[in-house]
């Protein structure tokens, strides 16, 4: 079963890392980052359309630095995840290994 710590279903799931984002809430901030980042995005091109070139390319610096970290942080909480579920694996021998779909 799905303890605590663990955001794999185990249980219920043929496909562990499905809804994988919406059982997870330690990647709600990378979102939230991600989205600004787009927002960014789009005023710097804003700003390029209106001649603030100055302007614009603050805006491109701090939308590539929040899409940077964003994505990063992605990256590391989905391999908190693949070790939860290799350790929840190893602690479950006779469970069969299902593919993951990530």
């Amino acid at each position: 079963m799905k303890g605590p710590k663990d955001p794999v279903d185990h249980a219920r799931t043929t496909r562990p890392h499905a809804g994988e984002s919406m059982k997870d809430n330690k990647i709600m901030p990378a979102l939230i980052v991600i989205g600004v980042a787009l927002v960014l995005f789009v005023s710097c091109l804003a700003a390029f359309g209106t001649r603030h070139h100055d302007t614009g390319l603050v805006l491109a610096g701090l939308s590539a630095a929040g899409f940077i970290i964003g994505c990063a942080w992605l990256y590391i909480e989905h391999r908190r995840v693949r070790q939860l579920e290799e350790r929840w694996y190893a602690e479950h021998p006779d469970v069969e290994r299902q593919p993951p779909s990530s």
